[in-house]
């Protein structure tokens, strides 16, 4: 990799007034969550839906909820149990330090629903989770627009069924799931997604009105699945801002603007080690 290169896109970043921190899935991988690209990796940390022959696409459907919510609540609630047990990776706190200095400050951007930003440290009114969160829990008939914390979950992980009781509605009673948008999903409740959005609209339009030099930083986000890809670019029309796309495996950029060939955690110790140089 060329270093002057590196040493460009660091100086970018020392040199910003504010950031964007964009990340998709590969932001994840480097804690040792699941890789789902492709159904190789998902039926290797799913092998019971291996068994069913189900895609990721297939299984994270919220159809699932009303024709096997044992089945569904097994599969959402080990990851939730995993995400809540794994701890983020070294470049979370990275990333957290190099945004603490921004005078014009930093917004993350992310489809994960992990919550592993909120873990380190990230405060919670400067995230956009744009596909939900799993650690929070809505009633999968949408009796109402009610959003509440997620309660543990226990999982039978030898058969892959979630064992009794499911976790309900606090409201109808009803069968609950993971306020997450899946594929095929015209129940998810948004709101508080939308809230997000807002704040991150605001946070934008400050940046507008003091004419800030903003630097998107985006992780392992590809184009299987591109809102993470999109936002960046779409920010690059809105703003005279730097991109810096950090992924190993499809790392193109737009003309002037850097792409660096490398997983999340790596390119992140790399760009701090050409900061310090």
């Amino acid at each position: 990799m060329n270093l002057d290169f590196v040493r460009e896109a660091a100086r970018k970043i020392q040199e910003a007034d504010a950031l964007v921190i964009a990340a998709g899935a590969g932001m994840g991988v480097d804690s040792g969550l699941p890789d789902f690209r492709g159904n190789e990796g998902f039926w290797k940390a799913y092998p019971v839906v291996a068994r069913l022959g189900l895609s990721f696409p297939q299984m994270a459907n919220p159809e699932w909820f009303k024709k096997d919510p044992a089945l569904a609540w097994a599969f959402y609630g080990h990851r939730l149990n995993l995400y809540r047990k794994v701890t983020p990776h070294a470049g979370f706190s990275t990333l957290l330090k190099w945004a603490a200095k921004k005078p014009g400050g930093f917004f993350v951007f992310t489809s994960n629903v992990d919550g592993h930003f909120q873990k380190t440290g990230f405060s919670p009114e400067q995230i956009f989770e744009c596909h939900g969160s799993i650690h929070h829990i809505q009633c999968s008939d949408g009796c109402t627009h009610s959003i509440w914390d997620a309660e543990n979950v226990r999982v039978d992980e030898a058969v892959f069924r979630a064992e009794k009781p499911l976790p309900s509605c606090r409201h109808c009673g009803g069968m609950a799931r993971p306020n997450v948008m899946m594929f095929d999903d015209y129940s998810w409740i948004s709101d508080r997604s939308d809230e997000q959005q807002r704040r991150f609209g605001r946070w934008l339009q400050a940046l507008r009105n003091k004419s800030s030099t903003l630097v998107i930083l985006e992780f392992g986000a590809g184009t299987a699945i591109p809102s993470v890809r999109h936002n960046s670019e779409r920010l690059l029309d809105q703003f005279e801002a730097t991109l810096i796309r950090v992924n190993l495996r499809e790392a193109g950029v737009p003309d002037g603007h850097y792409g660096l060939a490398i997983g999340a955690l790596k390119g992140i110790e790399l760009l701090e080690e050409n900061m310090e140089a």
